[in-house]
């Protein structure tokens, strides 16, 4: 198995996905499931489609980096009070 530039580049698209089902009326509670979902999904089909073994734990690495991802940029672009 390889994880390649391609394998990468899918983290940001399961954070669009999970956003994209948010806005359609999902509870926030269930985003992480979905982009583990999504994780394995694409790992299965697309990074390792002759190894399950490999596919799954390419997508789990896929999903929690995806959920890591929007909570990281989430508090990047959180504003703090101000002070005083």
């Amino acid at each position: 198995m390889e994880f390649s530039v391609y394998g990468v580049a899918l983290i940001p698209l399961v954070t669009a996905i999970v956003e994209m089902v948010k806005s359609l009326g999902m509870s926030k509670r269930y985003s992480m499931i979905v982009a583990l979902l999504m994780g394995v999904v694409f790992g299965v089909f697309y990074i390792a489609p002759y190894d399950l073994k490999a596919g799954v734990i390419a997508g789990l690495v896929l999903g929690l980096s995806a959920s890591g991802f929007y909570s990281g940029a989430k508090q990047i672009t959180k504003r703090k009070p101000k002070e005083g």
